[in-house]
């Protein structure tokens, strides 16, 4: 990627629950001069994004868990060796993740799915993808209102932390009060800012809680 005109490598972490699989994943990633390790864990060691939120720019997980913990703190997360189940992959695209590569998928595949990733693209399976699509198609249309478009998409940590928003909290207390960064915290606030289409703060909360706004809150 470029960064003010310089070419600078792509910061991977490895949460990678395999070993063979993590071993693998670093030689392949550290024979490219496009990529650069900085760190890796595994079951009971570091996760991705404690003390990395500043450094690492994607993250390649082998399980749901630590990968959606990751994308909890604003965090690029591609999963790699993972099971082609339907049910499995969606429960990922609603953690956040950004990439989703099966057992058979290759290193080149692999390559493509970071790249991708820090273009702010999604990867995953044509299958899956298809899906995706009959999933939303069975969702009913969210009601049009004022941010009811991009409310309606709102995570789960969004939607809490838009809550403590809601209260008042500066981004120094919401980060201590959920455990990250204040530039997570910002992060956040931006993306949820964008994603409803508000000016400030007060237009985000009211557009992500309506009743409040009906009520007089």
């Amino acid at each position: 990627m470029t960064e003010n005109g310089v070419e600078v490598p792509i910061r991977v972490y490895l949460q990678i629950e395999n070993r063979l699989l993590r071993e693998a994943l670093g030689r392949l990633f550290r024979k490219r001069a496009e990529f650069k390790v900085v760190g890796q864990g595994g079951q009971g060691e570091e996760k991705a994004g404690e003390g990395l939120c500043g450094e690492c720019d994607v993250v390649a997980a082998d399980f749901l868990g630590s990968g959606a913990e990751a994308a909890a703190k604003g965090m690029k997360v591609v999963l790699i060796g993972m099971d082609g189940e339907p049910a499995a992959f969606l429960r990922a695209v609603r953690a956040g993740i950004c990439g989703y590569l099966l057992k058979d998928a290759s290193a080149t595949e692999v390559v493509s799915a970071m790249r991708a990733a820090m273009r702010g693209e999604a990867v995953c399976p044509p299958r899956l993808c298809a899906e995706l699509f009959r999933c939303i198609a069975r969702e009913p249309e969210p009601r049009r209102n004022r941010g009811a478009s991009g409310a309606a998409m709102i995570t789960l940590r969004q939607r809490q932390l838009a809550e403590l928003v809601a209260q008042g909290l500066t981004n120094k207390e919401i980060a201590a009060w959920l455990n990250l960064s204040e530039f997570t915290v910002r992060n956040h606030i931006h993306r949820i800012l964008k994603q409803v289409d508000a000016g400030s703060r007060r237009e985000a909360v009211d557009a992500i809680f309506p009743e409040r706004l009906r009520a007089g809150a």
